[in-house]
């Protein structure tokens, strides 16, 4: 575990950011000390990693936040297609910088300004978001989320993460119980009021992000207790139906 102090330091990210993201939701710590420190864990910075990728190509933090945490989100498709978004943008320099040597050296260019031509790169980008929105879900969430303020984003998570602390509390009944079940139907109201509207096969994907082993993993034991998620997912699986 590293301290957001050292995270600070390995990463160059300010404590203050990280501290914002975590109040918006985008990067929780995998643990807190029974002082309040964040601790962060390998997932941690994994998430971190990819939120910076992200920023590097200039998407707003709502934008990653939206992507990262809708159904279906895949980590090596995203990465793929940042790697190609970054290549674009290292070809468009590299470019921009023969056109300032040709003009310092007073080269004929022949007014030729096709250097500034960003249009494939726009193109790109353009396909790339709309590949990582192009659910329905997205589209509801990120119109639902428009107008959100930071106490928006901190209370929802706040509420969310409470929903995991009674599913923790719920750990010795067994998953097809009726309390579990009304929990699992109580998550899902929740979501389809807040987010988008959380069908059961939306339900099942979500289920099984609870219990991957990533940063939804380490939120949700951190507020219910340790296995809290693969209970909360076991129970998705017994109320939708998928055993």
């Amino acid at each position: 575990m590293m301290t957001v102090n050292e995270v600070s330091k390995l990463t160059g990210i300010s404590i203050r950011t990280l501290q914002y993201y975590d109040r918006i939701g985008l990067l929780r710590p995998a643990e807190r000390t029974e002082s309040g420190y964040r601790l962060y864990d390998g997932a941690s910075l994994e998430t971190l990693q990819q939120i910076l990728l992200f920023r590097e190509l200039q998407f707003p933090l709502k934008e990653i936040r939206a992507i990262m945490t809708v159904p279906g989100f895949n980590r090596d498709k995203a990465l793929d297609q940042q790697i190609a978004l970054l290549k674009l943008r290292k070809d468009h320099l590299e470019q921009l910088i023969r056109y300032a040597i040709e003009l310092k050296e007073k080269r004929e260019n022949g007014m030729d300004f096709s250097a500034f031509d960003t249009a494939k790169l726009e193109e790109y980008e353009k396909q790339a978001k709309e590949e990582w929105g192009s659910t329905d879900a997205y589209r509801e969430y990120e119109g639902r989320t428009r107008n959100w303020t930071r106490s928006d984003y901190s209370a929802f998570a706040d509420d969310l993460m409470r929903l995991f602390a009674e599913f923790g509390q719920m750990k010795n009944l067994q998953p097809d119980d009726p309390e579990p079940q009304a929990q699992v139907r109580k998550l899902q109201k929740f979501i389809t009021d807040h987010m988008y509207r959380c069908t059961d096969e939306i339900l099942l994907s979500l289920g099984a992000a609870y219990e991957s082993g990533g940063e939804f993993t380490k939120n949700i034991d951190a507020a219910g207790g340790e296995g809290t998620a693969r209970f909360t997912a076991e129970a998705i699986r017994r109320c939708c139906g998928k055993q």
